[in-house]
């Protein structure tokens, strides 16, 4: 059951009991997802309000404006608070409602699009990439990992790129981390105007490495984007919107945003030489999330979207694929997605004891981790701090909310995991 949210294109279905059961106080976010005192489902209200303490000690620091941390657990919310300001040099103070840049927090639901044609029947996680974009038919592997083309020597790849290669990030695709990264770059210029554009100059760089023997961070999201886009006959945009967002009731994630929206926007920061924020890209309607050409949609990392969004999102997913009556995915499917694809192959960005399943990173030994996140939890973050995690052993759901980047200099993602657990007493 739902509660309709301002926007005139959601799905309603409310009632006064409705109403009564999942409003809040002061209009706080996730409406939608019914609150209960900690206790109830095994967790420490005294514990849990360290949670607040930590986060206002980065605020103080200078080392980030704001933040939104919010955690539910056995389908209630728990645990919802804004503090800091979503603009430091306006003065505007953290709303519950604040737009974020969520970046790579997009593949996800990028991965999950993609997952809901499967089981539509329209391909096989095997098939090659090249049944649906014929641009990878003649591509090549640098021994050299250049981008360029112009060193060392360019190969036949030993097989096709599959689509299960995209979700898993072992396509092989040069990128911005590893390798000749400036020719990388420089191949992706002028930039692109729309998904086919960019999928086009990415066909033309060779790969860093042969398909499936290792796990490189890329845009290959970008592409999974495009499959859904072509397997569909609809822009990414609209996908999202008509299969996901409007279903779920996620009215206040997009790709750009309206006029009316750009308010709650929240301002963008860069850590100084003092690593203290220094205003980067301004919200309102001054940031490309509102100025942008509006037809290029990236299923890496292009998405803004509020706390209550990704909140109903990720309960979606924890819950096997359905929320509120509306179900996307099948429990199997979900299970799928959240399984180890990667074998042991080093991960070298979620680290050791990860790996990743298809379209998430995944925990498959805690120790080595050193995570609090329970065996077979789910995650991924974006490049502006922003972070989120399923675990179904445990039935919680984690999404914290700032804008800094970079942000290895803080400690405030893995923190606020260790606060949510330190709270599970039962």
């Amino acid at each position: 059951m739902t509660i309709m949210a301002p926007t005139k294109h959601h799905l309603v279905q409310t009632t006064m009991c409705a109403l009564l059961m999942f409003a809040f106080v002061s209009h706080t976010s996730a409406q939608q997802i019914p609150r209960a005192k900690a206790e109830s489902v095994g967790m420490s209200s005294e514990r849990l309000a360290r949670i607040e303490a930590v986060m206002r000690s980065y605020i103080d620091a200078g080392k980030t404006p704001g933040v939104i941390t919010a955690i539910i657990r056995k389908g209630k919310l728990v645990h919802f608070k804004a503090q800091g300001e979503m603009d430091v040099d306006q003065g505007k103070e953290m709303r519950t409602d604040a737009i974020f840049r969520i970046a790579s927090m997009t593949k996800p639901i990028t991965s999950l699009a993609l997952m809901m044609l499967w089981e539509e029947g329209h391909f096989q996680l095997r098939d090659p990439v090249t049944k649906f974009i014929p641009e990878f038919t003649d591509v090549k592997v640098s021994t050299t990992s250049d981008a360029s083309g112009e060193s060392g020597e360019l190969i036949k790849p030993n097989r096709a790129i599959t689509i299960r290669d995209l979700l898993t990030h072992t396509a092989g695709f040069a990128n911005a981390y590893i390798g000749n990264t400036q020719a990388y770059r420089q191949a992706l210029l002028p930039p692109a105007s729309n998904n086919a554009e960019l999928i086009t100059q990415l066909a033309k760089i060779p790969l860093n490495y042969q398909p499936g023997e290792a796990w490189q961070y890329s845009i290959a999201t970008d592409v999974v984007g495009r499959l859904v886009e072509i397997i569909s006959g609809m822009s990414l945009d609209e996908f999202f919107t008509q299969r996901i967002f409007l279903p779920l009731d996620m009215p206040d994630t997009h790709f750009y945003l309206d006029a009316e929206k750009a308010n709650r926007l929240t301002a963008q920061y860069t850590p100084g030489e003092d690593e203290k924020i220094v205003l980067q890209d301004p919200g309102s309607n001054q940031s490309r999330w509102v100025t942008g050409p509006k037809t290029l949609y990236r299923g890496a990392g292009g998405l803004a979207s509020t706390v209550r969004d990704y909140l109903r999102f990720q309960l979606m997913m924890l819950n096997g694929g359905s929320l509120d009556g509306v179900r996307l995915l099948a429990p199997s499917t979900v299970s799928l997605m959240l399984e180890n694809h990667t074998a042991d192959l080093p991960l070298w960005l979620p680290g050791p004891g990860m790996g990743f399943g298809l379209g998430y990173a995944v925990v498959t030994d805690r120790g080595e981790a050193a995570t609090p996140l329970s065996l077979g939890s789910a995650y991924w973050g974006g490049a502006y701090c922003t972070f989120s995690w399923i675990d179904p052993d445990q039935q919680i759901v984690g999404v914290l909310m700032t804008q800094v980047r970079p942000y290895a200099h803080i400690n405030i993602r893995q923190d606020f995991q260790v606060l949510t657990y330190q709270a599970v007493i039962e």
